[in-house]
């Protein structure tokens, strides 16, 4: 009943004895004397219990299901005494009799079982061939049925043969062309637009000779925007570009015009009519090309302009009010080519350039434009610009047009291909023009140096890129730039120096800092790995003409401390017996004792400063060898010894030249052949005969 109280127990009732009780929340509990709780040894010993009784009865089901209606017992080492209930000796042999025979009739149960497992295996093997061989004999029927099935096969075996170049005799390979041939003659057009036969064609194109490939492209004529939207045939248009001559070129290449706006948005005939644009395509073919980008009208009256304009500045000129709609078209196309992540498009960097040369500094126009391209965060956009000539020259513009902010966005897309770049014929002006432009020297001496100079590699890594570097013809530009300073004529191309001029002439408005001192204070961060570079591989550089020009302009406008360069310059000029008759060699010693750049409009050595003074650690490691210098391949580097003003041992250099007077004289007297049999006078003899009038 509610509300009545439950008797409490007392030891009385119990005996005197306390009653057990649950383990509660303050329950003190009993431990080992390791600490571990009895409760808990009491569960793990269980749980082991547990485990050996299920081992145990299966492998008592185990034994039970091996004896049949057996069951012996192996416990041999007991003896009858011991044990009374025990076999006697006579029954345990018979035991084991028995289970001798279970033994030999388990086996013959198991090879029974193995032998119809066997059997049963094999059928399904059988089975599965022939169903195989059913499938085959369907597919070869349904290729049977196929127009020209039975031309396709063996033009595929031509094809398997005639593909093997170096296995096949050329008398055999013409053999195999001419069978081709007359099987293809009249059908191309039936073959170029499956997987298997294209490749056929191609293969025959290859081959072919040019009146052959003239038939071909003649009989695909029509098909070829078809050809490029297939996913095979579109290999074949490019064949013909490279194999063909001009003629088969100016057959292919107007049948895309009028739908250059839809193709270059085709997934696969956008490659093939980006090529023709890159590679094959004439001056006035690209302009024709290009201007469909410009709106539709120019696609659809475009026979009424047989002469395409310059560039789309002319087409604003000649019509302002359609700078409207021309630049809208144009702005919509690159915007959708950019959001679709095609940006590798030679036609797409052209037509970017035309927009961006077309639009005022500062203007809404710009501005937006400049976003276009930062708001690729991957940076493929900007990165793909800068291969090639359109849009390397857009991001030297787009780097020398931006705030100083933009710059900065821009320059961080290109800071894991600052290396590839400098070796690239058009990335190398990107690197340049941000060198020329950005004011803030300590960011872009941490972007581009330490891929740029490979920073970082260990050391040998690094002397070993920075050679490759050295002797390259494009990968030193970027390098080198520096410290050649405005003389840099000898080091760019006129594209180059085109593009270099257009940067400078706007980084007037938009930089603040001197370049002189941008430029010094580039050139202090670069300095220490160059120089380093130097005095450890002087004698690899000085194997190569650029590798000695190298030395000479590094050294000539480098900043610290330049005397372990100039005595490893002194002493592989020396002991390197490769190097000494060359005549790049030579040219940098001269220029070196010279102490600067020699001034051709007013002819003066413009000396650097601080001086080198490298004439007086030359002349102290050869003044034993002086003769053999002045009869040799380098008499110049003792005459510019004997001409420096600042020499302080010439009355010495004099004193030894005098001794060797006979042999000047006679070195005078000697004469070269040129290739048409003339004679003229060797180095040798020009340079004895200027030493001859100083020692006068």
């Amino acid at each position: 009943m509610a509300g009545l109280k439950r008797r409490v127990e007392s030891a009385e009732d119990h005996g005197g004895k306390r009653t057990k009780v649950k383990d509660g929340p303050n329950t003190p509990r009993k431990t080992t004397k390791d600490g571990i709780l009895y409760r808990e040894l009491k569960q793990k010993d269980d749980a082991k219990n547990r485990k050996k009784a299920t081992k145990a009865t299966k492998a008592k089901k185990k034994a039970v299901k091996g004896e049949d209606e057996f069951d012996i017992d192996e416990d041999s080492d007991i003896s009858d005494d011991e044990n009374p209930n025990m076999l006697s000796t006579s029954e345990h042999e018979d035991t084991g009799r028995i289970s001798q025979i279970d033994k030999k009739a388990k086996t013959k149960q198991f090879s029974q079982a193995t032998q119809q497992n066997n059997r049963h295996s094999d059928s399904k093997k059988s089975s599965s061939r022939e169903m195989h061989a059913k499938q085959n004999a369907i597919l070869q029927e349904r290729k049977a049925a196929k127009p020209n099935a039975d031309l396709i096969a063996r033009s595929k075996k031509l094809w398997e043969r005639l593909r093997r170049k170096s296995h096949v005799p050329r008398e055999e390979r013409k053999q195999l062309v001419a069978e081709l041939y007359d099987i293809i003659t009249g059908r191309v057009r039936d073959l170029v637009f499956k997987h298997d036969s294209v490749r056929v064609i191609q293969t025959a194109l290859k081959y072919a000779t040019l009146v052959q490939r003239r038939q071909i492209a003649c009989e695909l004529k029509g098909s070829y925007q078809a050809l490029a939207e297939s996913r095979y045939a579109k290999f074949l248009v490019g064949k013909m570009l490279v194999h063909g001559d001009a003629e088969i070129r100016d057959t292919i290449i107007p049948e895309f015009y009028g739908s250059v706006r839809r193709l270059i948005r085709h997934p696969e005939a956008s490659w093939i009519l980006d090529d023709i644009y890159r590679t094959v395509a004439t001056k006035e073919q690209k302009l024709n090309l290009l201007q469909e980008w410009y709106g539709p009208e120019f696609a659809i009256f475009r026979d009424n302009n047989p002469k395409p304009a310059t560039d789309l500045s002319q087409i604003l000129a000649e019509h302002p009010e359609k700078r409207g709609p021309i630049m809208r078209n144009l702005y919509e196309l690159i915007n959708l080519l950019v959001q679709k992540k095609s940006t590798g498009f030679t036609m797409l960097h052209d037509a970017m350039l035309q927009y961006f040369l077309n639009t005022k500094p500062s203007s809404s126009e710009a501005i937006e434009f400049i976003e276009l391209i930062k708001g690729d965060e991957e940076g493929d956009l900007a990165k793909n610009m800068a291969f090639t000539k359109p849009g390397s020259r857009l991001m030297c513009l787009c780097l020398a047009y931006s705030t100083a902010k933009d710059r900065k966005v821009l320059l961080r897309f290109y800071r894991d291909t600052i290396k590839m770049m400098a070796g690239d014929v058009h990335g190398h002006m990107v690197i340049i023009a941000a060198l020329e432009v950005i004011d803030d020297t300590k960011l872009t001496s941490k972007a581009i140096f330490p891929e740029l100079l490979n920073q970082g590699l260990t050391e040998d890594g690094r002397f070993e890129e920075l050679l490759l570097q050295a002797i390259d013809l494009t990968a030193r530009i970027p390098v080198l730039y520096l410290f050649a300073g405005d003389k840099v004529k000898w080091l760019l191309t006129d594209t180059d120096q085109e593009v270099l001029s257009e940067i400078r002439e706007i980084r007037r408005s938009t930089s603040k800092k001197e370049s002189s001192i941008r430029r010094q204070e580039l050139i202090k961060a670069a300095s220490p790995i160059l120089l380093e570079f130097i005095a450890a591989s002087a004698g690899s550089l000085m194997e190569t003409s650029f590798g000695c020009q190298f030395i000479t302009e590094v050294l000539f406008g480098a900043e610290g401390d330049k005397l372990p360069c100039l005595t490893a310059v002194a002493n592989a000029a020396k002991s390197r017996p490769d190097v000494q008759d060359s005549i790049f060699v030579g040219r940098m010693l001269k220029a070196l004792v010279q102490g600067g750049r020699f001034n051709n409009r007013d002819k003066v050595v413009e000396k650097v400063d601080p001086p080198l003074s490298f004439h007086s650690l030359l002349y102290e490691t050869i003044k034993d060898d002086i003769m053999s210098w002045v009869v040799g391949s380098h008499p110049f580097v003792i005459v510019a010894l004997v001409e420096s003003d600042d020499f302080d041992k010439k009355g010495e250099l004099l004193g030894v030249l005098k001794t060797g007077k006979k042999a000047l004289k006679q070195a005078v007297s000697g004469v070269a052949c040129n290739e048409e049999g003339k004679g003229r006078p060797t180095p040798a003899s020009s340079g004895a005969r200027l030493l001859l009038e100083k020692l006068r």
